[in-house]
């Protein structure tokens, strides 16, 4: 399990115990990082619903905040594997962490190019066509708690519900192209709009694809097999 272990009424070496709780303290930090990009999206989704200026420049403003506690789990994960060379299951581990640690600091990058992308659709156009791009958020925000969850619990059959998830978000992006292009054909003076309008699905397709890498990467963790694209 990706839960902190115990120590009580177990024989275990110094040398052991030391890289026991430097583990332990970097899966804190890195579910730590988790939270916060899983937050940035739940605010992400409710500044793309309501386009609150505040909030979206939040988003913008404070992207450095995951930007930097990525920096410190890699750190860490570089620094145990100087310090202790780990082998087999415990190697993987740090693999995997040091793979999520880089999906989830673009997943949080995709969380601020829609919300720039959000502003200058407010800012610059007058027209009135919307997309209801809540449905789509909506489940890749359940594909991301789904990603946590298999990867705290260890578990490679959740890690592979993703894979299914992720072909219903590019549907969904498919659908959002084509009322685009529709409203492109009755409106070609608003196809800067239009194609920002667009590009939003784009970024949702992009997070969700982030996600399907952190699958591949839990099944990795789990069974030591490889995955790519969804296929094994």
């Amino acid at each position: 399990m990706f839960s902190i272990s115990t120590y009580s009424g177990v024989s275990i070496l110094p040398h052991q115990l030391t890289f026991q709780r430097e583990i332990d303290k970097l899966k804190n930090k890195f579910m730590v990082l988790g939270s916060m990009v899983e937050d940035r999206l739940q605010k992400t989704s409710l500044a793309m619903q309501n386009r609150d200026p505040e909030l979206l420049q939040d988003i913008v403003s404070s992207d450095w905040e995951i930007d930097e506690m990525e920096i410190e789990v890699e750190e860490e994960c570089l620094k145990i594997l100087a310090l202790h060379q780990p082998v087999a299951s415990d190697l993987r581990l740090l693999i995997a962490i040091i793979k999520i640690n880089n999906e989830l600091e673009r997943i949080a990058d995709n969380a601020v190019n829609i919300a720039q992308r959000v502003q200058t659709i407010t800012k610059e156009s007058a027209h009135n066509f919307s997309l209801d791009y809540q449905p789509m958020f909506g489940k890749v925000l359940a594909m991301f708690k789904l990603g946590l969850d298999s990867l705290v619990t260890e578990n490679a059959n959740l890690a592979r519900r993703i894979f299914i998830e992720d072909e219903e978000v590019n549907q969904l992006r498919n659908l959002a192209y084509k009322h685009v292009v529709h409203e492109l054909n009755k409106e070609p003076g608003h196809a800067k709009c239009l194609v920002n309008l667009y590009l939003l699905a784009r970024h949702l397709e992009r997070i969700g694809d982030r996600i399907k890498n952190i699958a591949e990467e839990v099944i990795y963790l789990v069974e030591g097999k490889i995955v790519r694209g969804g296929q094994d």
